[in-house]
């Protein structure tokens, strides 16, 4: 009996052990993701901290030291998204903050 069953497991698992027809395809390539930065001039003589403002909410890009010009790309917001900018001095002396504007791949914005 016991020869007989494992004679039928034997045969069962060579079963599902045959040739298999499997496709596989390629899945597709997400489109391109447009890439938001912030072109952005610090003509103060002090370097300064710039933010994102998106709905109350503050996102750090980068320190841009003083009298210089960075391009600040900007993860997570989407191109066209209604933000406002903001800088401010390293010691916290001082904020500059931009009117309402559309993001887009070649924001620019400068101090003061």
């Amino acid at each position: 009996m016991r020869a007989l069953l494992a004679g039928m497991l034997l045969v069962v698992a060579a079963a599902g052990c045959g040739k298999r027809q499997v496709k596989v395809v390629t899945a597709p390539k997400p489109a391109a993701a447009v890439t938001v930065s912030v072109h952005f001039t610090n003509n103060d003589n002090n370097a300064v901290n710039v933010f994102v403002v998106n709905q109350g909410t503050d996102l750090f890009l980068k320190q841009v030291a003083a009298n210089s010009t960075e391009d600040l790309p900007v993860a997570g917001i989407a191109s066209g998204t209604q933000v406002r900018l903001k800088a401010t001095r390293s010691d916290g002396s001082k904020t500059y903050t931009s009117d309402p504007m559309a993001l887009s791949a070649t924001t620019m914005w400068r101090v003061p």
